[in-house]
């Protein structure tokens, strides 16, 4: 099964959400990076929140059909990484958002409204 990269992205954003993710900021790359479609940032007032945030992500991603391409960081639950494919998902430990502030360095990108 395939989703197209807003799908992709709604269902990251969901699950984020069910499990409190904070400011949670969905950008834009495409004509800015070949990285990817879209960033997923977030945050978790915690280790155990930033874990179950990324969690719930992995599996929606399977239940949804897809292999997650990669997970970085989940030991250390202060910057987990995942990469979906067409969505990069950032989440952080809020401490570590506020110091690599990342929404700046692609500060081009549009943020996206989800459903």
């Amino acid at each position: 099964m395939t989703l197209k990269p807003e799908e992709l992205l709604n269902l990251a954003v969901a699950a984020a959400e069910d499990k409190k993710a904070m400011n949670v900021v969905a950008l834009d790359l495409r004509g800015i990076s070949l990285i990817s479609d879209y960033f997923v940032i977030c945050h978790g007032n915690s280790d155990t929140q930033v874990q179950s945030i990324a969690t719930e992500i992995r599996k929606r991603v399977h239940e949804a059909g897809l292999e997650i391409r990669g997970v970085e960081g989940l030991d250390s639950a202060r910057w987990v990484l995942m990469d979906l494919g067409d969505v990069i998902v950032h989440i952080f430990h809020r401490d570590e958002r506020d110091y690599y502030n990342i929404e700046r360095l692609w500060s081009d990108a549009k943020v996206v409204e989800t459903v």
